[in-house]
């Protein structure tokens, strides 16, 4: 399939465009699956290759910044050679990274294999949701197709510790990675024969400085992130990384505006509906990832869960952020792209208030009714919010504007696990009230998390244990509790925010072909496409269908 053809040639088939949406949401399945699953492999992969805690660091955090910092690049070079060529060469080298990882026999290989896994996956991603986004040419379709390709992300993180707790019951750490092998290989096969190509037809130069910016400044934010949730922000590394990170994004911010064909065009941030679409992403992922990390401990540390029953567990939000990324499609005509938006939102904040009941031996009742709340109003918030980002630029950047969504999506992950983690860790804290007899050797880990604190109480004698290891979980409690209300008032709060910034796009974004750039100078609000949220090189939205007073 050429690029005429998709740009008003022959029309593809409709089994050609449902298969290419079939095999992108595979891509994303196993792209999400991959960011949870290792977090139940650390303990056998710890004890198999006895790395120090920098090496364990840097296993658990190398590949989200290859992915995050080459997102940005990736996705221009996929509108440049081409998305489906960008794909297939991503798909191979993620099979064979993800085997070296599957047999490093060194920390430092395991290291390096993992960096070759982001950058790899760094080319899947924008890949796959811009091929879906150019053979889905009818607004309507599109935004079902990028509804379910959310919903299978959404999926994704529930799956992970399934799977991974199926396969470290009774294989070795690397079956986590060894599985994505047979995935790989159909994906490619797949991809080859179903796929069709598309690029911009007028790519430009990829301007190198812009490259290495935009990795800078993108690693050196969730670098700082992920150490001063940890460590705090006055360690001299932190302070370095923020300094390096938001230098970068300065400067490459500014260099973007003088570029006739930028990496990303910043000027789409002055445009409300797609700085709130990109922000409710942001938001989004920021509430899950933190979730998945709390609960990951609480079912297992507090209530006593093997990983693989706290994998299940997580199972019925997953599939609810599926379908409800694939009612946000029906629900867009009746209530507008900003209230399916800031519904979905409250939905995930209504379950975050009614997380907060949860005590040391509450039934799994408790929480299903909750996480199907939650899982939902991700499911909705993804699917919407994903198809306005790709609808504001013309189908020629796609690649470039996916890029953008994504990258949202990992510092949305980096910050709700770096926040409300910390928030929990202060809480846990504060509220810890350890009983008499504690050695003074003994105060300090136990301070630093429940995980120590249940450690310490089991070398502890008899009962002294036990009241060490009641008192944790009492206060882990706590601490959940008072992350989870502050998750409840940000989830909130960008609720109320979405309805401003949203409102007045139409149900149905028509796709307009690439009009050039308004002259420089003009106010951003009278820039052809401004008033319903369209980037500069996109002409304004086709208002086709009205309905709904929510935008």
């Amino acid at each position: 399939m050429t690029d005429t053809a998709l740009s008003g040639g022959p029309a593809i088939s409709s089994g050609r465009k449902w298969g290419t949406l079939a095999i992108g949401c595979l891509a994303v399945l196993l792209l999400s699956i991959d960011v949870t699953v290792l977090h139940l492999a650390v303990p056998k992969l710890t004890a198999a290759l006895l790395p120090t805690a920098t090496q364990t660091l840097w296993i658990l955090d190398v590949y989200g910044f290859a992915l995050a910092g080459l997102l940005i690049t990736m996705g221009n070079v996929g509108d440049r050679i081409g998305r489906k060529r960008l794909l297939l060469i991503g798909t191979a080298a993620f099979g064979a990274a993800s085997a070296i990882t599957a047999y490093a026999p060194t920390p430092e290989l395991l290291i390096a294999a993992r960096a070759l896994l982001g950058v790899a996956g760094a080319t899947i991603m924008p890949s796959t949701l811009s091929l879906v986004r150019n053979v889905f040419t009818d607004p309507a379709e599109r935004t079902a197709a990028i509804g379910i390709w959310s919903g299978m992300g959404a999926g994704g993180f529930a799956l992970g510790p399934v799977i991974g707790g199926l396969l470290l019951d009774h294989f070795w750490w690397g079956s986590v990675f060894l599985i994505n092998l047979p995935i790989m290989v159909v994906l490619f096969a797949a991809g080859l024969a179903v796929l069709p190509e598309s690029r911009n037809p007028r790519p430009g130069r990829l301007d190198p400085p812009s490259v290495v910016l935009s990795i800078a400044g993108v690693v050196g934010v969730i670098y700082t992130i992920k150490e001063a949730a940890m460590h705090g922000l006055g360690r001299p590394n932190v302070l370095a990384a923020l300094a390096i990170g938001l230098a970068a994004i300065a400067a490459f911010s500014w260099r973007q505006t003088r570029l006739a064909q930028p990496l990303i065009d910043v000027r789409l941030f002055r445009h409300r509906a797609f700085t709130g679409a990109v922000s409710a992403n942001i938001v989004g992922i920021f509430a899950m990832s933190a979730m998945s990390f709390i609960f990951a401990q609480y079912f297992q540390l507090v209530l006593g869960w093997s990983p693989l029953v706290a994998g299940l567990a997580g199972l019925p939000g997953g599939a609810m952020g599926a379908v409800g990324g694939v009612l946000a499609a029906r629900l867009v005509p009746r209530l507008g792209r900003a209230g399916v938006v800031s519904l979905g939102l409250a939905l995930s904040a209504v379950s975050f208030v009614l997380y907060v009941r949860a005590e040391v031996d509450s039934s799994y009742l408790v929480f299903l009714f909750p996480m199907l709340f939650g899982g939902a109003g991700i499911g909705l918030a993804f699917a919407v919010t994903n198809d306005t980002v790709l609808a504001s630029v013309p189908k020629e950047r796609a690649g470039a504007a996916s890029a953008i969504s994504e990258t949202a999506f990992e510092l949305g992950g980096a910050l709700g696990i770096a926040v409300l983690g910390s928030i929990l860790g202060s809480a846990y804290r504060a509220g810890l009230r350890l009983p008499e007899g504690v050695p003074a050797q003994a105060a300090t880990p136990i301070g630093e998390g429940l995980g120590t604190a249940l450690a310490v109480a089991g070398e502890l004698p008899g009962r002294l244990g036990e009241a060490v290891a009641a008192a944790a979980r009492v206060a882990f409690l706590d601490g959940m509790r008072v992350s989870l209300v502050s998750g409840a008032a940000i989830l909130l709060t960008l609720a109320a925010v979405v309805l401003f910034t949203m409102r007045g796009l139409p149900t149905v974004i028509e796709d307009s072909p690439e009009s050039p750039d308004p002259a420089p100078g003009t106010a951003p609000d009278s820039a052809p496409g401004a008033a319903s949220g369209a980037g500069p090189g996109a002409k304004p939205y086709t208002r086709t269908e009205r309905a709904g007073t929510g935008g």
